[in-house]
């Protein structure tokens, strides 16, 4: 079971990416400025990175890192792990 430390400030941060991504469709929809769309594109680019480096480092220190677990949990959630990243990283 993987319990998500903070979850109300994860979904804080996830609602704010939902927003910026609309902000996205907005801008494509009107008249927006090339310039501004790539920007907010950026913004949104940077901001699932982060979250995804804060998951990344929960799954490591919980599933990973955590004392008590066996050789076989470590290897399979660093397996895990090691796909995502390599999945993320393409």
């Amino acid at each position: 079971m993987h319990v998500v430390v903070d979850k109300d400030r994860l979904l804080a941060r996830v609602r704010r990416i939902a927003g910026q991504v609309g902000a996205i469709e907005r801008q494509l929809l009107g008249e927006a400025d090339c310039s501004e769309t790539l920007q907010l594109v950026a913004s949104v680019r940077g901001a699932v990175g982060s979250l995804m480096e804060e998951l990344i480092e929960q799954h490591m220190r919980d599933h990973v890192a955590r004392a008590g677990l066996t050789d076989e949990q470590r290897q399979a959630a660093a397996e895990e792990m090691l796909a995502l990243i390599r999945r993320y990283g393409k």
